[in-house]
């Protein structure tokens, strides 16, 4: 009897693992998408736009700060700089931000952190955001709050959440490129820097999801900030389109406002961010943007102004679809002309 009972007991323990390792192998983006919460948000965001950062511009003490804060929270996640890389940042030489009679720019610097990936390492998924602003003028500090630093802290909290993944055993099956670009502002440089000195080869970066003020609403939504913009989606990949809006249905449910992906919008926004010049090479991108409100630009627009419960909601739909687009069986398909 007893040696019966020993072997069930055994049996029992043994099915239970089994059972409990089949649980841990459903684990999905809702799994880990509320580990993106607004209070650590904000937290990062009064540091990113304070006024320490002086604005941020491009090659200047206050954005290499605001670089120096990045590295050390992904320091922190326990997230490196991405192999063949010997350190967190891409130099992007002043000389290459030349522009006409635009004023010189600082050498400057795109960060980037990696999450390599635990099945198809080489295939890449790049997320991006820029981190820098426009400085200080006339005395004044730009803060850049909502562009961009509310993409720039996105971007941190989705790290965040795909570490805890991985620490769970559930690293993403394709390897994760976190990007903060620099010399946005300015035209566009560091993705196009990146786009054109890239680390891992285009032919191997499946995507790129970029979020560019994703903390306000703006005046065609006065009464709600459950929206957010989606542009360049269906442009490369119509599979990209139609998985941003199940991970929606499925996670977020916010409205997705296509107002200003349309062909013959005179606002011409998917070809003022940095996922451009990613699609410009072929690669299907996405870009999440709240639209333009009465502080874009301005000193005004500051950490206090920002919507920390919808930045939280439009960063959980990046890492939605970020989750898709790292662990589904295939790589999306380029089956549109990008037009």
């Amino acid at each position: 009897m007893k040696k019966i009972l020993f072997s069930s007991a055994v049996l029992s323990l043994i099915l239970m693992s089994c059972s409990s390792t089949k649980v841990a192998t459903k684990a999905d983006a809702g799994t880990y998408i509320n580990t993106i919460t607004a209070p650590e948000l904000s937290k990062h965001l009064y540091i990113v736009a304070g006024d320490e950062m002086q604005g941020r511009n491009t090659g200047e003490e206050g954005q290499k700060k605001a670089g120096k804060y990045l590295i050390d929270e992904y320091k922190k996640m326990g997230i490196s700089f991405p192999p063949g890389a010997t350190d967190f940042y891409q130099k992007v030489p002043s000389e290459f931000m030349k522009r006409g009679f635009a004023p010189k720019l600082n050498d400057s610097e795109n960060i980037w952190a990696f999450i390599k990936g635990s099945e198809k390492p080489d295939e890449v998924l790049v997320i991006s955001a820029h981190y820098d602003h426009v400085g200080m003028k006339n005395g004044e500090i730009y803060n850049g709050a909502d562009d961009d630093g509310s993409g720039t802290v996105a971007l941190l909290e989705i790290a965040q959440a795909f570490k805890e993944a991985e620490k769970k055993g559930h690293g993403p099956k394709r390897s994760i490129l976190f990007l903060h670009v620099t010399g946005e502002e300015h035209g566009l440089h560091g993705s196009r820097y990146y786009s054109e000195n890239p680390l891992f080869p285009l032919a191997n970066t499946i995507a790129d999801i970029n979020i560019d003020m994703v903390g306000r609403r703006d005046t065609l939504h006065p009464g709600t900030n459950n929206y957010i913009y989606v542009i360049g989606s269906d442009r490369l990949s119509s599979e990209l389109h139609t998985i941003n809006e199940e991970a929606n249905a499925k996670y977020t449910k916010l409205e997705l406002d296509y107002k200003y992906n349309d062909r013959k919008d005179p606002e011409r926004i998917y070809y003022r961010s940095d996922h451009y010049n990613f699609a410009k090479k072929g690669i299907p991108a996405i870009f999440f943007f709240n639209g333009i409100h009465a502080d874009y630009h301005l000193p005004s627009d500051t950490p206090d102004k920002i919507e920390y419960d919808a930045l939280a909601k439009r960063a959980q739909l990046a890492f939605a679809l970020a989750w898709e687009l790292a662990n589904r069986p295939e790589r999306i398909k380029v089956d549109r002309d990008g037009k």
